[in-house]
């Protein structure tokens, strides 16, 4: 390695302390001999997002819930899919500018390669995450149903082509994939959707995707029981964690790279 000043990247968030970011990341930096160092940034207020960044000195950043949305509005440059989208989860300093990307996207696209025949999804959520994923299916000429418990962002949706419901005005139907973007399960016991109603999506569609990682949440737990082939965050984060190391790089991610990133988010490496 060089001597030359560490470059500095954080990830944005809150809450931000399960984050594997950093463990991934770093080893990523490590198998590219790159001097540098990826650590978590705990942000309960978005609107200094952009402050923050260029306050500390950061070169880099990925941005997680619920600042992605903020992101979008604060950057200096969006480049990409992520104009489309409306939100960003990653930062890359170029001179006086913060650049932003969504790598979400691609990210998910990537971890469902291995479910067949994907015609029809149940999308349960309406934040940023949701966006990303909305937007990277409709790309993909795949029909998308939104289902958020209020109408509150339910718009973006409706304008980018997708059917919408509320808990109120959902009716059944069969789907698919059936895809968790909110943060239930995360740091609680709760469902996406109430119970009942998930285990009767669940009876009427073959696949489910928990955007959470790092544990089974109720939302898989009663997809398993209902014998759905199941995926947890892991690989969607691994994924867009790969597009964001390329960014803040420029060098280009080897097998060997996502390998060692993959031991550094399991903590085996």
């Amino acid at each position: 390695m060089s001597n030359k000043k560490i470059k500095k990247f954080v990830i944005f968030g809150d809450p931000v302390e399960h984050s594997k970011s950093p463990q991934m990341q770093n080893a990523g930096f490590k198998e590219l001999d790159i001097n540098a160092n990826y650590e978590k940034h705990h942000l309960a207020i978005g609107k200094i997002l952009k402050q923050t960044f260029f306050d500390n000195d950061i070169n880099g950043a990925n941005i997680t819930v619920p600042h992605k949305e903020e992101a979008f509005k604060q950057a200096d440059e969006i480049i990409g899919l992520a104009n489309k989208i409306g939100a960003v989860n990653t930062y890359v300093k170029k001179g006086d500018k913060a650049i932003a990307y969504n790598t979400d996207a691609a990210g998910f696209m990537k971890a469902i390669e291995e479910f067949s025949d994907v015609k029809k999804v149940l999308l349960i959520g309406a934040g940023g995450t949701a966006k990303a994923i909305a937007v990277a299916l409709t790309e993909a000429k795949i029909d998308v149903v939104v289902l958020n418990r209020s109408k509150n962002k339910l718009q973006f949706f409706k304008d980018l082509g997708c059917k919408t419901y509320t808990w109120t005005s959902f009716i059944l139907d069969s789907f698919d994939l059936v895809v968790n973007s909110t943060s239930a399960g995360l740091k609680d016991e709760e469902y996406p959707f109430e119970k009942k109603r998930l285990e009767t999506v669940f009876l009427n569609a073959r696949y489910a995707f928990d955007c959470v990682y790092g544990k089974q949440t109720p939302f898989l737990a009663l997809a398993k029981k209902e014998n759905l082939k199941l995926k947890d965050g892991e690989d969607m984060l691994l994924y867009q964690g790969v597009l964001a190391l390329q960014l803040f790089t420029g060098k280009e991610a080897t097998q060997s790279t996502v390998d060692a990133m993959r031991a550094g988010l399991k903590g085996t490496n």
